[in-house]
C-alpha cells in the first residue's frame, strides 16, 4: 500500500549511512547511498588538513595523473567502465563532462571533475562536512574510505580493526608543464598509429639523445626516502628513473616506447619519444606521461630540459613521492566489503588494496550498495561472477595463494568465465568474449538488484 511505503521511505530517511573520505571511493559510496533514497553524511578532512600529496580543497581529487585509461572494451579497465556505468556510476559521469582530448583514454580536467563530483553530491542531498574524523563513530552502517593517504593517527586511533600493521608501497607524480613553453619546432602532435585525434604532444629523441638523457637521469639527485626506503613501489607507477635504473633500454621499451609514433619532420620512426597528454580543458597544461619522479625538483628542471622540445620548458607542478596505505584485505574484509566480525563497518577505495582511480571507485559503489541495503534490512551483495568486478573482489577477499597480498589493478587474468562449449579461445577474440560475458552478467545482476 501507498501510505506503508510512504512511512517505510520515512523511517529509512531517519537513518543514515556515514562515509570518512571524500576520495574516489568515498564520493561514489556516497552517492549510491543518496540514490537508493538514503540520508548520508560524508566527512572529508580538506581543507583542514591536506595530506602530503593533495592540493585541491574539492572531492575526488585525482592526485597522480588525469586520466582514468582506456574506454575500449579491449582493455580491462574499459571493461569495468562499463560495469559501473551500469550501476549508475557519478563519477563518471562527472568525468565526461570534464573530459580533456587523449584518443581512446578517458583524462580530465582535474578541477572540473571535482567541481561536478562535488556538485552532484550536493545535488543527491548529501550533508559534506569539511572535518577530520579521526575516530570511529559508534553509528552503523559506516564506510571507511580515507584513502592510500591515511594518517598515521588515524589509523592508530581504527585500532585493530584495519589490522595492528597496516602495508605501504610507494607511488609518486608526474610533472605538469606549460604548453606555450613547449618547443613546436621539436615536439609534434599525434596519436600513435593515428589512432583517434591527435591529442598527445611528442618529443622525439634519437639514439644518442636518448642515451644522454638516460645517463643524466641515473646520475641525478632522488628525493631520499629516509626510514621508509625498504617500502616497495607499484609496479603500475614506477618512478622514471627506477624503470631507467633496470637498463639502458627499458625507458624506450617502456614509457618512451616510440612504436606507432613517426616524426613528421624526417618522416621516420624516433629512437625513443616522450609523450604529453593534456591536463585541463583550456590545453595550457600538460603532463609528461609515464614520467612519475622522484627527482628533486632543481634535477626535474634540469634532466627534463634535456628532452627535445622541453629545453625552455616552464613547470606548473613538479612530480613528488609519497607513501601510500593498505590494509591486509584478505585477512580482514568479505567479499561484501564488511569488515568481518565488525558488522556495519565498510571499506573503499585504495585503502582496500585495488590499486587505480577506477578500481577504487568500484569498491565505492559496492560498499555504498551493501551500506543501503544494509539499512534497508536486505541481503548483502557481491558482483556477479565472470565480471572484472567479481575478479578485483575475489583478489581483496582471497588474494593472491601463497603470497603476500599486493595491490591490484583491473586485468583480463583475474576474470573467471565460463568459454562457451568447451571452445579454446586466445587473444582479442578471448578478451571480446569476456567483455561481453562481464557486460551482460552486471546488466542481469543490476536489474534483479534494483528489484530485489
Amino acid at each position: 500500500m501507498l501510505w506503508v511505503k510512504l512511512l517505510r521511505s520515512i523511517i529509512y530517511r531517519m537513518k543514515e549511512i556515514i562515509v570518512i573520505g571524500g576520495g574516489l571511493g568515498g564520493c561514489e559510496a556516497a552517492a549510491m547511498g543518496a540514490r537508493l533514497g538514503l540520508k548520508v553524511k560524508l566527512y572529508e578532512m580538506k581543507p583542514e588538513r591536506f595530506s602530503p600529496a593533495h592540493t585541491m580543497e574539492g572531492l575526488a581529487e585525482l592526485v597522480c595523473s588525469n586520466s582514468l585509461k582506456s574506454e575500449s572494451l579491449e582493455n580491462a579497465q574499459g571493461v569495468l567502465k562499463q560495469e559501473m556505468s551500469i550501476m549508475g556510476s557519478v563519477l563518471l559521469s562527472a568525468a565526461e563532462g570534464a573530459r580533456v582530448p587523449a584518443g581512446k583514454a578517458l583524462a580530465v580536467d582535474r578541477e572540473e571533475f571535482s567541481r561536478l563530483v562535488t556538485n552532484k553530491l550536493v545535488e543527491l542531498g548529501v550533508e559534506i562536512i569539511r572535518s577530520e574524523m579521526v575516530e570511529l563513530p559508534p553509528e552503523r552502517p559506516v564506510i571507511i574510505a580515507t584513502g592510500p593517504l591515511s594518517s598515521d593517527k588515524l589509523m592508530q586511533n581504527f585500532g585493530g580493526l584495519l589490522g595492528e600493521e597496516n602495508m605501504f608501497f610507494y607511488d609518486a607524480t608526474s610533472p605538469i608543464v606549460y604548453k606555450d613553453s613547449i618547443d613546436f619546432d621539436v615536439a609534434y602532435m599525434a596519436a600513435r598509429y593515428d589512432k583517434g585525434g591527435a591529442d598527445y604532444v611528442n618529443c622525439p629523441m634519437n639514439k644518442e639523445e636518448y642515451e644522454n638523457f638516460h645517463r643524466e637521469i641515473i646520475a641525478s639527485e632522488k628525493t631520499p626516502l629516509r626510514e621508509f626506503e625498504k617500502i616497495p613501489y607499484f609496479e603500475g607507477c614506477m618512478p622514471v628513473e627506477e624503470i631507467a635504473s633496470r637498463g639502458v633500454d627499458t625507458l624506450a621499451f617502456g614509457p618512451m616506447r616510440p612504436v606507432g609514433l613517426i616524426d613528421p619532420k624526417t618522416g621516420k620512426r624516433p629512437h625513443a619519444v616522450l609523450q604529453l597528454r593534456q591536463e585541463n580543458k583550456e590545453g595550457t597544461l600538460f603532463n609528461l606521461v609515464g614520467f612519475q619522479t622522484r627527482l628533486t625538483h632543481t634535477e626535474q628542471k634540469r634532466v627534463f630540459s634535456l628532452i627535445p622540445g622541453l629545453s625552455h620548458v616552464r613547470f606548473a607542478r613538479f612530480g613528488n613521492i609519497h607513501r601510500n596505505t593498505y590494509i591486509n584485505s584478505p585477512e580482514l574484509l568479505d567479499d561484501t566489503l564488511e569488515l568481518k566480525g565488525e558488522k556495519g563497518v565498510f571499506v573503499a577505495g585504495q585503502l582496500t588494496g585495488v590499486e587505480g582511480y577506477i578500481e577504487s571507485a568500484y569498491t565505492g559503489l559496492l560498499a555504498g550498495l551493501n551500506a543501503a541495503r544494509m539499512v534497508l534490512g536486505k541481503e548483502f551483495l557481491s558482483p556477479p561472477p565472470g565480471s572484472m568486478g567479481a575478479g578485483l573482489i575475489k583478489h581483496l577477499h582471497e588474494g593472491g595463494a601463497g603470497k603476500k597480498f599486493m595491490p591490484m589493478n583491473a586485468n583480463f587474468g583475474i576474470l573467471e568465465t565460463p568459454l562457451p562449449g568447451g571452445k579454446r579461445l586466445r587473444g582479442k577474440e578471448k578478451k571480446a568474449f569476456q567483455a561481453e560475458f562481464a557486460t551482460r552478467a552486471t546488466k542481469e545482476w543490476w536489474q534483479n538488484t534494483l528489484e530485489s
